[in-house]
């Protein structure tokens, strides 16, 4: 009797390790698949860029969708709720189809265009959104040069459409008003708010990002300041003919150079100096609004189809503004300059500057400059010369001459702005001055009121005064 116990004790207990054993190797494949999945998911470069558009996401609520038992249906619910309704600037996605129902039953234009701009809006952070949840899955190299091509995409869409209306002052104005826009406006914003909502703590932030952005943005300042010097100082020796075309020859030389140096910047961003790029992750706060996303909400193809319709969507809302700001400046009383130098870079990039603001107040600087430095690197870099490139393949001829006026704030806006960030620290007095510059840039093309000058004007040297007398420069 006491033998058949044991035997069964034996038996019991190699029952329960052999099980355990089962189980433990069962948890341990589950934990490898586990973080597998979770190494795929979260293998992501954060830039700024990232960091400050999903400071506008709110956290999705899926409950109500777990009761849709069809898997196609609820996926796609799913995404319509992740996309559309996962951020705070859900509520100006009805501008969309106001704005074309405006344009298809001939309403007024001014109102095309104040509804194609606020509908730019979420479009510009929903981009941003779906290039960081491919990014999941392409990794880090591949999402990083995604994000690097699609951050500014509104731009660069608005830029086509009027070079495709030969426009080439709207596209010279609205690229010049988002770099000027970034640098002064975004960054002061950034530090004035952050200055005052943390005056007892000791601001400072990475220096190294904010010097290579600098040297880029004074390279880009020279390829503009180059061929408006060469115009003045050909003007006496040279023929207007000859000087036009020499103009034309150094800025698509230079356009190229741009180019060049972007492409070394992204190598040095995304490969050898990842780091010095590669933004604070936040705190993960449970049920916070604020959470910042660690992992995909969408799939690979979903997200790829849904970049899709939003590229077509702001294509769409680009040709409405380009075809309607001339008529939108006349009804308004503003000038075409000072709507597409203050008022597009304002309105289009409202998500992107909130998102610099709100970690600005946070202390959290070195997103903030992230985001407005490397925005306006981007335009200045890639944006602009990119144009320049596109306008020579369609026939254009497009210079990077911005006339004195603009190039003088350019310059004026880069340099102010790296004196500003020499010293690695901030407080609330350096925002305040950044704001007050822009405000009297904002203010002299408020008053000034000069029609477009004509590109065989501009091209020849040639001046033209409100009264309608052309001098030569």
């Amino acid at each position: 009797m006491a033998e058949n116990l044991n035997n069964l004790h034996y038996q019991n207990n190699g029952y329960l390790e052999h099980h355990l054993d089962l189980e433990n190797n069962g948890n341990l494949i589950k934990n490898k698949d586990s973080a597998d999945d979770h190494h795929h998911h979260r293998q992501v470069l954060r830039t700024a860029h990232n960091m400050s558009s999903s400071s506008l996401r709110k956290k999705s609520d899926l409950s109500l969708l777990e009761n849709v038992r069809v898997g196609f249906v609820r996926r796609t619910l799913r995404n319509i709720n992740e996309v559309i309704f996962g951020t705070k600037l859900s509520v100006l996605f009805p501008a969309i189809p106001l704005a074309i129902i405006a344009n298809c039953y001939h309403f007024g234009r001014p109102w095309i265009f104040a509804l194609s701009l606020l509908g730019l809006t979420p479009l510009a952070e929903r981009v941003s959104f779906l290039t960081e949840q491919i990014s999941f899955y392409t990794g880090p190299t591949v999402g990083g040069l995604l994000n690097a091509t699609c951050g500014n995409a509104t731009e660069l869409i608005i830029a086509i459409f009027a070079l495709s209306k030969r426009k080439i002052e709207v596209v010279k104005y609205s690229l010049l008003g988002s770099i000027i826009s970034n640098l002064l406006l975004v960054l002061g914003t950034s530090l004035l708010c952050g200055g005052l909502a943390n005056l007892k703590k000791n601001q400072k932030y990475d220096r190294k990002q904010a010097d290579v952005n600098s040297q880029l943005l004074l390279l880009a300042f020279l390829c503009h300041l180059l061929p408006l010097m060469f115009r003045f100082s050909s003007a006496a020796s040279a023929s207007p003919d000859a000087a036009a075309f020499s103009i034309l020859q150094l800025s698509r030389a230079s356009s190229i150079i741009m180019l060049i140096g972007y492409i070394a910047y992204l190598f040095f961003q995304l490969k050898t100096h990842r780091k010095l790029f590669q933004a604070e992750e936040e705190e993960v706060v449970d049920g916070s609004d604020d959470t910042v996303l660690e992992e995909a909400v969408i799939g690979f193809w979903s997200g790829f189809i849904w970049l899709a319709g939003m590229t077509v969507l702001i294509a769409l809302l680009s040709e409405y503004v380009v075809g309607t700001i001339e008529a939108t400046s006349s009804s308004w009383g503003l000038s075409v300059s000072f709507i597409s130098i203050i008022l597009l870079p304002i309105v289009g990039n409202a998500a992107e500057h909130a998102g610099a603001v709100i970690f600005a107040f946070k202390n959290k600087l070195d997103i903030s400059l992230g985001v407005a430095l490397g925005s306006a690197t981007q335009i200045s870099m890639f944006v602009v010369p990119l144009t320049v490139i596109l306008a020579w393949t369609m026939g254009i001829e497009m210079d990077l001459d911005f006339n004195l006026l603009e190039t003088g704030c350019l310059g004026f806006s880069i340099l102010i702005t790296a004196f500003t960030l020499q010293d690695g620290t901030s407080h609330y007095m350096k925002g305040l001055v950044l704001m007050l510059c822009y405000i009297v840039i904002g203010a002299c093309f408020f008053v000034l009121r000069a029609p477009f000058q004509p590109t065989n004007a501009i091209n020849l040297g040639l001046m033209k005064f409100p009264s309608g007398e052309v001098i030569e420069s």
